[in-house]
């Protein structure tokens, strides 16, 4: 070996080798992980759904609900849920909250088309809904494609009714029309290509019966939504109703490699981090993965991580151990479990290749988000990047650094900086997905793998 080559090997980066560096035994257990996620995927589009599927997943392993005062041993298993949209689960550690607590926070939201609150109308002999969209999107791509409805409806008695409708093949599904390419000749910004208040959802056709009444096809879609659900006109005024890609998440390539799927982001680093929970056993610090909801908008409200939710929760817990709950926050640790953009060779121009992720190069550490010059973010200290690198090292798992994007081209925000603000140490840590809020987002099966490692790391 020449001293040059020595040099190199001791003192540079090691050259990106890709999923080369995968052993055949990591890739199967990364084929054997991504079967559940995938399972979870489908099964939890929005944050509701999200939060019953890890409920279900939490009780079958032993997590018992969160009982106020109560004395916890080392070891325990408990859950707490914020208004059916937040779920928190936690294993109490040997020294339970003495030396702080160890956090992994992902988000459960995702971007989707929402209703209005007086969505229903006709117009050309077309039954339709009056959309407003969630969260940063691309509107073209949310046009023609399938789409399902989830949600719920809270009725003037009180009762609620939840609505899961267009995901299976037997079932109606439903759309966004777009103008036809012969009569769309108008050159336009692909970003004001579509106009927000024309993403109508068309929902039926066929009118209640030949009188001559008005609005006779949205009083059938009533009829038909009543007969089936109960649910009167005015009920749409106190709704949770959203539409979603209506595809199952499937495999991706023909080495089966990649999964695509709606909502990786971000529940491609909520999924790890449950699991690196439940199989935690009995840690040194109490851990908490913590299912957040609203970041896509901002992360406000009682729901979002700027609530005091779990801030009260590890206050709590701290009591109950005898600590003062801003002390524990002092000297607690989390993983902002969230999502990068993946290098496109496609779209090479929008990357600094240096300082981006790519995919099947393991979890991607963004030291910092926000946008421009580094505005809206918390940027991890040296000294915890120096901690998270010495235990990814030593755990084997396999990791990158990342930024989104060129400098003032690229940025977007994460719920680091809501963390940091609780004075607790952060850096975010997740997977990177190609097709970013699309309805269908695309990440690789090792990487997936990798964040679940990474957040077992961080509690054991």
């Amino acid at each position: 070996m020449s001293n040059a080559k020595e040099l190199r090997e001791k003192l540079m980066m090691k050259e990106r080798k890709g999923a080369a560096t995968f052993s055949p035994e990591t890739l199967k257990e990364a084929d054997d992980f991504a079967a559940g996620y995938k399972t979870f995927l489908d099964n939890a589009r929005t944050e509701r759904e999200a939060v019953a599927y890890v409920k279900k997943l939490a009780e079958d392993n032993g997590f018992v609900p969160f009982e106020q005062d109560k004395q916890y041993n080392p070891g325990d298993r408990i859950y707490i849920i914020n208004r059916e949209k937040a779920i928190g689960l936690a294993v109490i550690g040997k020294n339970g909250t003495a030396n702080g607590v160890r956090l992994a926070i992902a988000h459960i939201d995702s971007p989707r088309i929402d209703l209005k609150p007086n969505p229903l109308y006709q117009d050309g002999g077309l039954g339709l809904l009056k959309s407003h969209y969630y969260g940063g999107i691309k509107k073209y791509q949310w046009t023609t494609v399938p789409l399902a409805l989830h949600g719920r409806v809270v009725k003037l008695d009180g009762t609620t009714v939840d609505i899961r409708l267009g995901e299976n093949d037997d079932e109606e599904c439903f759309i966004i029309t777009d103008l036809l390419p012969h009569l769309d000749k108008e050159d336009k910004p692909v970003r004001k290509a579509i106009d927000p208040e024309n993403m109508n959802i068309l929902i039926g056709s066929y009118p209640f019966d030949d009188s001559d009444e008005k609005d006779l096809i949205a009083l059938n879609i009533m009829k038909l939504l009543n007969d089936r659900y109960g649910i009167t006109e005015d009920d749409f005024l106190s709704a949770e109703l959203n539409f979603c890609p209506a595809y199952k998440t499937r495999d991706i390539g023909f080495d089966r490699s990649m999964i695509g799927g709606y909502g990786h982001d971000d529940k491609c680093c909520a999924y790890p981090s449950v699991m690196a929970a439940i199989d935690t056993k009995v840690p040194d610090c109490t851990c908490i993965t913590y299912l957040t909801d609203k970041e896509e908008t901002g992360s406000d409200g009682n729901t979002g991580m700027q609530s005091d939710f779990l801030r009260y929760f590890i206050y709590d817990l701290a009591k109950a151990d005898g600590n003062e709950g801003y002390r524990v926050l002092s000297k607690s640790k989390c993983l902002s479990a969230d999502v990068n953009a993946a290098f496109d060779p496609s779209y090479a121009s929008a990357y600094e290749q240096k300082n981006c992720s790519y995919v099947n190069e393991g979890v991607v550490i963004s030291k910092y988000t926000g946008h421009g010059g580094k505005y809206d973010t918390s940027d991890a200290s040296a000294e915890f990047m120096g901690e998270i690198r010495a235990m990814l090292e030593r755990d084997g798992v396999k990791w990158q650094i990342g930024e989104l994007g060129k400098v003032d081209v690229g940025g977007g925000g994460t719920i680091a900086k809501y963390v940091a603000n609780m004075n607790v140490d952060v850096v975010d840590l997740g997977v990177a997905v190609l097709n970013m809020h699309a309805p269908m987002e695309v990440i690789s099966k090792p990487d997936l793998y990798m964040a679940y490692k990474a957040f077992y790391g961080l509690f054991n």
